[in-house]
């Protein structure tokens, strides 16, 4: 689960009939008798909770590895994820398969509470009756307990209600498993299966409606993928679109992204490093290449009003000592150095802005975001030097972080929309600057 995932707390709080909620039973669970009844495999549970990232979400800063506590904070109030170690009283070491089993897949507690849509239930009922019979084996059975005691929600009567979110599911929850297309090789299957089940790709990449549910689950429309807007942060476009998308890239451009947070086109920011970090540096090169195979796949959304055609009139005026204004200055001064004059960078060390698909989104917030706080790159097996940029909030306004960031979008043949100064206040605002 991506961490500072907006919740849909006051979509699904609204004024509805009480007798509504009197309706609801809860979910059957449906698990073929065969998995039932056999001893899950730890193991492969173990790769498969780095494959769902579970350690993102589930272990609070300095705190015992999945005992829950990590805050996300939301328009109404602050949740907690829950302890989800084998501890009986606080974990999940009490649990039956059915409870998990209910938890994963229709987003159901033990006690019968509704989970927040935080909790990525929406792409996990996709995953396998034997997938998750490992993923209970190890969580109940290898992960050391911890008494840390779940903390309540920060959110204030009657939106702290939860019957509403039955109504939420029912509305939008599509609990069947993932079904794989005939068609279509087995490892783009596989690649599927993960993308849509396991790494909840969609819970950030993909927009999101009034209520704040993902508008595709499973890859039907050109709208799965496509880039969204979270929590003042523009996850890209992962579909084939040659302006904020993956168009340029190869396969094993985007394995190596995934396996060392680097790329020849980009490099990762914000919550993604940690994901790379905790999570996908450790999948197999099978199901790397597999999740390459789907996303390269998906055809273009074909509404992108960014675009990219490769030019060096920006170079030309650079080393003409013709690049003129305030935001041209500011690259030259501070961003040049390492992301060259070209905006190529250094191809693995500093990522290019040229066909960068950040630079490039429909919406700046995460360009704005690394502009003010600064970025670092993961350190992971295939690339252990954490290489940072710093931050530059102290020495631009907003006017001038504005001017760069819109230059950035508008130079080397990118083509995206100019960056207002009134954007870069809102997200120093959010960012507490």
């Amino acid at each position: 689960m991506r961490k500072r995932l907006l919740i849909p707390i006051a979509a699904i709080a609204i004024v509805v009939a009480g007798s509504w909620a009197s309706t609801w039973s809860k979910p059957a669970v449906n698990v073929a008798a065969d998995v039932a009844a056999r001893a899950g495999d730890p193991v492969h549970g173990e790769y498969l909770a780095r494959a769902a990232d579970c350690m993102a979400c589930h272990t609070a800063k300095g705190g015992d590895p999945f005992a829950g506590g990590y805050p996300f904070k939301t328009p109404v109030g602050t949740i907690y994820s829950t302890n989800i170690t084998s501890d009986h009283e606080h974990g999940v070491g009490g649990y039956s398969f059915d409870d998990f089993v209910l938890v994963m897949r229709e987003g159901v507690a033990k006690d019968g509470r509704h989970l927040y849509p935080a909790m990525p239930y929406t792409s996990y009922a996709k995953v396998s009756d034997a997938d998750l019979k490992d993923l209970y084996a190890y969580f109940t059975t290898k992960v050391p307990a911890s008494s840390q005691p779940n903390r309540r929600a920060d959110i204030v009567w009657p939106l702290s209600v939860r019957w509403p979110l039955a109504l939420w599911d029912r509305a939008f929850h599509d609990d069947s498993r993932f079904q794989p297309v005939d068609s279509q090789s087995a490892e783009w299957n596989r690649g599927a299966y993960l993308v849509q089940g396991l790494a909840h790709c969609g819970a950030c990449h993909t927009p999101r409606g009034a209520a704040m549910q993902e508008l595709d689950l499973s890859g039907k429309t050109s709208l799965y993928l496509s880039g969204a807007v979270l929590d003042h942060a523009s996850p890209i476009n992962l579909r084939s679109d040659a302006g904020s998308g993956l168009g340029s890239w190869s396969e094993q451009d985007i394995v190596a992204l995934l396996q060392t947070g680097r790329g020849p086109h980009s490099a990762v920011t914000g919550p993604m490093g940690e994901v790379v970090e905790h999570s996908t540096q450790y999948l197999s090169d099978a199901d790397l290449h597999a999740i390459a195979t789907y996303l390269k796949s998906l055809s273009s959304r074909q509404q992108d009003a960014t675009s990219f055609q490769a030019s060096d009139a920006t170079l030309k005026s650079i080393m003409a000592g013709s690049a003129t204004g305030p935001g041209a200055s500011i690259y030259i001064d501070s961003c040049a150095a390492c992301h060259r004059q070209n905006g190529q960078g250094a191809s693995r060390v500093f990522p290019s802005l040229a066909n960068n698909p950040m630079v490039l989104a429909a919406h700046s917030d995460s360009l704005i975001t690394v502009i003010l706080n600064g970025s670092r790159l993961p350190s992971t097996a295939g690339a252990p030097s954490p290489l940072a940029m710093p931050p530059f909030a102290w020495r631009y306004d907003d006017e001038q972080v504005a001017e760069l960031a819109t230059f950035v979008r508008s130079s080397w043949g990118n083509n995206a929309s100019r960056v207002t100064a009134d954007q870069v206040k809102d997200v120093r605002k959010h960012l507490g600057q």
